[in-house]
């Protein structure tokens, strides 16, 4: 049986490389190595994935600034006592102003107190010393204006005195009052005696507060007495030339007046003692007319029937002559009836009077009669 023939291998080192593979096969090769889709994180869970990140680098660097902060020690405050600059230093912090440090420990001064790492100004003892001030101010003030309006008080004022009355052994209230005199010393006016002791004065502006108004006007008058004199005497004069102006007008006004009146009474007295065959008087008692005419008021003025007088003894139509009257003598007034033109005068206004009132009843008269309907019949 006839052998088969054996094939010798190659060896690998001398054999030449395979031919590589088409481009189309390399490419399949590829798409086939590419992982799933559903490896990586969609869009919205990445931002999700980076907001849960955020929130807890947040957190982290919180707590670990708060636990920072509470463990941290406060410097504690250089020596105020000491000429060392510690400024720069990060072994202490200065000392604040208004305060006194010692062994690391603030305290604040007197009107001070502390707030923090600072001293600041204490707002009772401010008040306080505002009205201590404002005290000290009345007290002087007064004093001034009592001298001013009645002579009494002084015008300086010691300053001793005024605080002396207001002392007072408490630190808070020295402080107070150390500041008040400060204010004190800024508002009033100040001097020193020969002695050391420091006089307090009220201003002249500020003392115009604290006086009464009548002794304001008061004083007023006194500092304008050589302008306002002749003033009030020019007032008083204008105002008596301008009164007895008046008077005199009233007065002429008035006595016409009343002349009228007496010439109508002399008249119908006149007329109706003609008329009754001579049996009346004609004449009337001038100082009986006086007294009928003339009001209680004006029976005190003599002037004004002094004026009626005049009129009178200037008329021609009136007589004037005495008469014995039960003993007595009087002076009676009489009116000339022949030729007078004041009768016919006064004769045709009444005539002119009682046609205006015919005339008027008659139209009434007419305008009720025009008012009635007919068969209407008016009754009497």
């Amino acid at each position: 049986m006839a052998s088969t023939p054996k094939r010798r291998r190659k060896n690998p080192r001398y054999s030449s490389p395979p031919p590589p593979p088409p481009l189309s096969s390399a490419v399949r090769t590829l798409s086939s190595i590419e992982p799933p889709l559903s490896l990586l994180p969609s869009k919205a869970e990445f931002f999700k994935l980076a907001a849960v990140v955020s929130i807890a680098v947040s957190v982290a660097v919180a707590c670990n600034y708060v636990v920072t902060l509470f463990n941290r020690q406060p410097k504690p405050f250089c020596d105020s006592d000491t000429e060392f600059d510690y400024h720069l230093s990060d072994i202490c912090d200065s000392c604040p102003s208004h305060g006194i440090c010692t062994e690391g420990k603030l305290e604040c001064m007197s009107g001070y107190r502390r707030y923090g790492r600072s001293c600041l100004e204490d707002g009772d003892i401010n008040e306080m010393a505002k009205n201590l001030a404002k005290l000290v101010e009345s007290r002087a003030c007064e004093s001034y204006s009592q001298y001013l309006c009645k002579g009494v008080g002084n015008v300086w004022v010691q300053g001793n005195e005024l605080w002396n009355t207001i002392d007072n052994d408490n630190t808070t209230y020295l402080y107070a009052k150390q500041k008040a005199m400060e204010i004190v010393g800024n508002l009033l006016e100040t001097r020193d005696t020969g002695t050391g002791i420091k006089e307090l004065k009220c201003p002249e502006l500020l003392v115009e507060h604290y006086k009464p108004l009548s002794c304001s006007f008061h004083l007023w008058l006194l500092e304008h007495a050589l302008f306002l004199i002749p003033c009030c005497v020019l007032l008083m004069g204008f105002g008596l030339m301008l009164r007895r102006i008046r008077r005199r007008h009233y007065l002429s006004v008035r006595a016409e007046e009343l002349y009228e009146q007496v010439c109508d009474i002399l008249e119908e007295t006149a007329l109706t003692s003609r008329s009754v065959n001579g049996e009346g008087e004609p004449w009337i008692v001038a100082s009986w007319l006086r007294d009928h005419i003339l009001t209680p008021r004006e029976r005190r003025d003599p002037l004004l029937w002094k004026k009626v007088e005049d009129l009178v003894q200037e008329d021609s139509r009136l007589d004037r002559y005495p008469k014995m009257l039960k003993g007595e003598p009087k002076v009676v007034w009489e009116w000339q009836v022949e030729g007078s033109l004041r009768s016919s005068g006064k004769k045709n206004k009444d005539s002119i009077n009682k046609r205006k009132s015919s005339e008027q009843s008659n139209l009434g008269s007419n305008q009720v009669i025009r008012r009635l309907k007919p068969g209407e019949v008016l009754k009497c």
